[in-house]
């Protein structure tokens, strides 16, 4: 009896254990919402408003913003930039390189070989192993390619070789203090050798990725949206946001209005006038950072009266830049006084004098032999209000001095081909430094043979300090040679500088882990919604 009654005691707890458990499993914090302490997170996911759709995702053909961004969501690079905190924000310190690919690297005495020892734990989201062949294989679609093979010049490569299946040497062909700077751009991007052979390279990546980055493709519509899926596997680990979707929305109102209501997480290109008005609402937030932007109003150093320096500066005087910053950029933007960023380290405005000053501005004409003034072209590019507003202010104020500027208004795809000719008298256009280094700068705009310096500025002196300071090492001595040539800019005056842009993003409370890079390109991989 006492066997028999033991026997049902063991029935009876095992009925209620079990009991307990089910209960247990459909509990209220499974069920009813609550967060229970086994209960998944629920997936993140970030929409953003972006003007433009893209052109390609190809790390060695993208060259606008969007293409930028496609591409820093679905690739690495062999090595990136540090990040800093500043009172705007936390933005890249492009002055502290890190690993990213590449775990390490050796540099030889002479700084003209750089031995890049890879990570072995890194795979392609194909599942292909990321190995030197890889990057060799980059190295050289990138030397040939339309879009980024001048990246691929300015970095001074030479010869590229794989010892063994983690290592690359690169040897340069002159020391290139820029060289690591130039490697974390996005055009230096590794891809999957292996998928891409197969697939018989050609176009294959303009619209397919190959890459090992933080994020998989799942759809791309250039006239509507792009949508990525988080990469799990990824080698840095999983990413915050399960999901992220780029909508495409050219009109910048909409754009505004879009983050205003809440229908995105965050936008991109928010004009000046509208950010006072973003601040007002409590939900969201707007970040505005001093970037490498700038805008200049540039002439023809080789047309008449443009090659006489004292006409050039006489333009500098006759600019209003207090109202082009208050009236034009509502604050968000702030004098240029040098032809490098403020925020470049290397930055000088020795030999900038220039203020809006109309007697100065009619004693140079004077000097110049042109007491009543001139007659001149300005070509002016569609696309952008404030250069636009920015036109109309300048008119005024040359009008002032004699000097009557007749704007020539095309389209923005007829202008940048007419830049690129050669032949403008003059035009208003911006310029934005990835490689934060007054190198990169001045090599692209002001140095006589840069494929940039389409206002044909030539000062011998300025030549050859950039071609020393190219190959001097030591830091303290490289900027003192920049900085003289900066002054020389400044004095000679190719352009009329106008203002450096701020970059403003506006963003939902809840996201966080936006970091500013000086490409203005938005890493998702460092985003979080709370």
């Amino acid at each position: 009896m006492l066997k028999k009654s033991l026997s049902l005691i063991v029935v009876l707890s095992t009925l209620l254990w079990t009991a307990g458990c089910a209960s247990n499993a459909n509990s209220p914090s499974a069920s009813s919402g609550e967060k229970g302490t086994d209960a998944p997170s629920p997936p993140k996911t970030i929409t953003l408003a972006y003007s433009e759709g893209g052109s390609t995702m190809d790390p060695a053909e993208a060259s606008d913003l969007t293409s930028d961004t496609l591409v820093l969501a679905l690739y690495d690079q062999l090595v990136t930039y540090g990040k800093k905190s500043t009172d705007s924000g936390e933005v890249a310190d492009t002055e502290a390189i890190k690993p990213m690919l590449a775990e390490k690297w050796d540099v030889s005495a002479d700084n003209m070989t750089y031995t890049l020892h890879l990570r072995k734990d890194v795979k392609f989201q194909s599942g292909n192993p990321l190995t030197a062949n890889s990057v060799l294989y980059s190295f050289e679609r990138l030397k040939n390619s339309d879009s980024g093979s001048f990246l691929y010049g300015m970095s001074s490569i030479k010869t590229a070789t794989a010892p063994d299946e983690h290592t690359v040497v690169v040897t340069l062909s002159q020391p290139n203090h820029m060289f690591l700077q130039i490697l974390s751009l996005y055009n230096f991007s590794i891809v999957d050798d292996v998928l891409v052979k197969e697939n018989g390279d050609g176009d294959f990546l303009k619209t397919h990725a190959a890459g090992s980055g933080p994020f998989k493709l799942e759809k791309w519509d250039p006239a509507t949206e792009a949508v990525f899926n988080a990469n799990d596997s990824y080698w840095q680990g999983a990413p915050n946001l399960s999901k992220v979707t780029m909508k495409f929305t050219k009109e910048a109102s909409n754009r505004v209005l879009l983050l205003d209501k809440g229908d995105v997480d965050m936008a991109i290109e928010i004009p000046a006038k509208d950010v006072s008005k973003l601040k007002t609402n409590a939900n969201l937030k707007v970040q505005s950072n001093a970037s490498n932007r700038i805008l200049y109003f540039a002439m023809n150093n080789k047309v008449k009266p443009f090659n006489d320096p004292k006409v050039r500066q006489a333009i500098a005087y006759a600019i209003p830049y207090d109202q082009l910053i208050d009236d034009v950029m509502y604050g968000q933007a702030k004098q240029m006084k040098s032809s490098v960023a403020s925020n470049t380290p290397g930055y000088t405005d020795a030999g900038y004098s220039y203020k809006h000053d109309l007697d100065k501005a009619k004693q140079l004409l004077t000097e110049a032999g042109y007491p009543n003034g001139f007659n001149f072209d300005l070509t002016l590019g569609s696309g952008f209000q404030d250069w636009a507003d920015d036109a109309v202010l300048i008119q005024a104020e040359l009008a002032k001095i004699g000097v009557k500027m007749n704007v020539v208004n095309v389209a923005r795809a007829q202008f940048l081909e007419q830049q690129r000719e050669g032949n403008l008298t003059a035009y208003i256009s911006k310029w934005t430094s990835f490689v934060n280094d007054p190198g990169y700068h001045l090599g692209f705009l002001m140095y006589s043979g840069g494929s940039s310096n389409y206002m044909h500025y030539a000062n011998a002196e300025v030549d050859k300090l950039w071609e020393q300071a190219g190959k001097e090492q030591d830091e303290n001595k490289r900027k003192e040679l920049y900085g003289k040539a900066q002054e020389l800019i400044n004095q000679d005056s190719p352009w009329a500088y106008l203002y450096e842009y701020n970059r403003v993003v506006g963003m939902s409370k809840d996201v966080t882990g936006y970091v500013y890079y000086p490409d203005e390109v938005i890493r998702f991989y460092s985003l979080n919604k709370e």
